[in-house]
């Protein structure tokens, strides 16, 4: 049984947020356009569901990631602010909805995300076939980005995931291996490691992403940035780890803006491709820029 460090919201211990993290709030006709296709198609944004502090800026520029696969996921991860349990039977014409809703909206460069479905044999593997398929067929200009979850070591349901013709696949580690347990503990730190080098050996540009301010040194980080070099990593997210609730992981640490520009010089030096690494990034933070 893992305790977890939460922190009561009135507590005189939790750190205060600095002044680098406010966000402007969710306004203009573009951000209403995108969310009245949204609920028209009856469908789920990781932005809505994970509390994403860019929601106001990519809605507002009439983007959004479209999490896939329902609402619930199976997973207990304690920094998520998704929804955990057991999840609905998963919804088979879900994939045309978000291609239609990705088609009216004149998405140029879309991202998907999904929960974690670990009670399903494929893992969700053929609702993301469809889903990236249709959505090619209807908007073949439309470049895709798909942060697909943990399989479990499902290797062939991996290429079902990862082979209708994305451009780009990202699985995020999320924190350094000391952490896994505390921070992932239904996932393993070598295994989504392999998942990336499985992702590249088939041919795609790979991409994964890091919180930070969760208690992790700096060796630590440099090792885990090592260790997706090794693997095949080319695109790296770095942000700042924000609490969802009183109920979830607390905060160890604000990470001030000059360590995030310090931290993508040491990426792009250890050969990674592309850092984007700030108080603010998230996994789809300009995800265009990652083609």
């Amino acid at each position: 049984m893992i305790e977890l460090p939460v922190v009561e919201s009135n507590s005189s211990n939790r750190p205060k947020k600095p002044d680098w993290l406010r966000v402007k709030l969710p306004i203009g006709q573009e951000f209403a356009n995108v969310r009245k296709i949204v609920d028209e198609n009856k469908l789920h944004t990781i932005c809505q569901s994970g509390n994403c502090p860019n929601m106001g800026e990519c809605w507002g520029a009439g983007t959004a990631t479209f999490m896939i696969l329902g609402n619930v996921c199976t997973r207990s991860c304690t920094f998520c602010a998704v929804a955990t349990g057991k999840p609905n039977e998963y919804d088979t014409d879900e994939p045309r909805r978000v291609a239609e809703a990705i088609q009216l909206m004149k998405v140029k460069h879309a991202v998907l995300t999904s929960v974690n479905r670990d009670e399903l044999k494929d893992r969700g593997a053929a609702i993301w076939h469809e889903t990236v398929k249709l959505i090619k067929e209807t908007s073949p200009q439309t470049t895709i980005e798909t942060l697909i979850p943990d399989v479990k070591g499902n290797w062939d349901a991996l290429i079902t995931m990862i082979s209708p013709g994305q451009e780009v696949v990202s699985h995020n580690m999320e924190t350094v291996g000391r952490l896994y347990r505390m921070v992932r503990p239904q996932a393993k730190y070598e295994r989504s490691l392999e998942q990336i080098k499985r992702t590249k050996e088939y041919g795609k540009r790979t991409k994964s992403g890091i919180m930070l301010g969760l208690g992790e040194t700096d060796d630590e980080l440099y090792k885990a940035m090592d260790d997706l070099v090794e693997n095949g990593l080319d695109v790296l997210t770095l942000g700042q780890y924000l609490q969802p609730t009183k109920m979830h992981l607390a905060v160890h640490e604000f990470i001030h803006p000059d360590k995030f520009a310090h931290y993508k010089e040491v990426g792009l030096k250890k050969g990674i491709q592309y850092v984007e690494s700030g108080p603010l990034v998230r996994s789809s933070y300009h995800a265009e820029k990652h083609i």
